[in-house]
């Protein structure tokens, strides 16, 4: 597997006003997307996308058909190229990342993509910390926030959660990759995949997907501060929060403070794997420490600290107990 870490990010184009209109179906979020442009456009939460749930189609043999697959600490997932190279020549969601992200010579592009179709080396270390320290997922409800790939929803998944959601930023990341992976994991017993990368030619049937886990998964894209307004419709508590590689941009911190504030239950804990710091982007660990301890909402804590290559930071956030 190769990682690109490439931080540099572009605006779309078009005027701070015209963030709606240049980018219709890719502006769900106001504080990630809108907010960075300026203050006239973040006031115009309402006129942004609202978040959407996604459904598990029912043929899920259409969803798993020709998929090329790969390993890692006992997960399975999708060959990223194979679907990058697939959604170059025709994106059916209308977003376009790959040819965008192509055209600009970026892995991030503000308020268009947000690097979902990457899996970043933090959600490794994040998972690595979790079996190493046998953290508890069982009859947890959990929320894999920027979730990619879903590698750490997935884990938690196998790890006996009781309930599993999964966020992103774009719906083409959540369709073609976060989906096709639940469902890989789901069921792992009966696909005959080729973990090598090549596909088998025998198709799953819908039979075949262990519908029980199926039933804990619910899928959303769309930005931050809309899908904390969806999830508390009814209400929505998550006892474990997991997060990984999603504090590289300063713009985004109200937003995510939002979504644990509202979003994580009393007793709840975030788990958070994060490089020290983003180059070309501004973001990192110890500016997110600046910013949560400055709202005096959450105790910070420092879990691990991995100095190999990039210093890479795991921290958790637990709310302050009240006096």
């Amino acid at each position: 597997m190769s990682f690109q870490f490439n931080f540099n990010i572009e605006e779309p184009e078009g005027s701070p006003d015209e963030c709606e209109q240049s980018h219709p179906k890719e502006s769900h979020d106001i504080n990630r997307s809108c907010g960075n442009h300026s203050a006239s456009c973040a006031a115009e939460t309402l006129s942004c996308n609202p978040a959407t749930e996604h459904h598990i189609p029912k043929d899920v043999s259409s969803v798993l058909e020709d998929t090329v697959v790969e390993s890692s600490l006992g997960l399975q997932f999708v060959n990223v190229s194979v679907v990058e190279m697939t959604l170059s020549n025709s994106d059916v969601h209308g977003e376009d990342i790959v040819n965008k992200c192509i055209t600009s010579n970026s892995d991030l592009i503000s308020g268009v993509y947000e690097g979902g179709m990457k899996i970043w080396e933090c959600t490794f270390d994040l998972i690595k910390y979790f079996e190493d320290e046998d953290v508890n997922f069982e009859g947890k409800s959990v929320l894999d926030l920027g979730c990619g790939a879903g590698l750490l929803g997935i884990f938690s998944l196998k790890q006996k959660a009781n309930v599993v959601h999964f966020q992103d930023y774009n719906s083409t990341v959540i369709e073609e990759i976060t989906i096709p992976n639940v469902l890989l994991n789901c069921d792992s017993d009966s696909l005959a995949h080729n973990i090598d990368g090549v596909s088998s030619k025998k198709r799953a049937k819908k039979s075949d997907v262990k519908a029980g886990l199926l039933n804990k998964c619910r899928f959303f894209s769309g930005e931050w501060s809309h899908f904390t307004q969806l999830m508390q419709e009814p209400p929505m508590k998550y006892d474990i929060i997991v997060t990984s590689e999603t504090v590289y941009n300063p713009t985004y911190y109200s937003a995510l403070h939002e979504v644990f504030q509202n979003l994580l239950a009393n007793n709840g804990i975030v788990y958070l794997a994060s490089k020290s710091h983003y180059f070309g982007v501004g973001g990192g660990v110890h500016l997110f420490e600046t910013f949560i301890i400055e709202r005096k909402l959450f105790n910070i804590h420092t879990l691990k600290v991995l100095d190999d290559g990039l210093q890479r930071i795991l921290l958790s956030l637990l709310f302050k107990q009240k006096s």
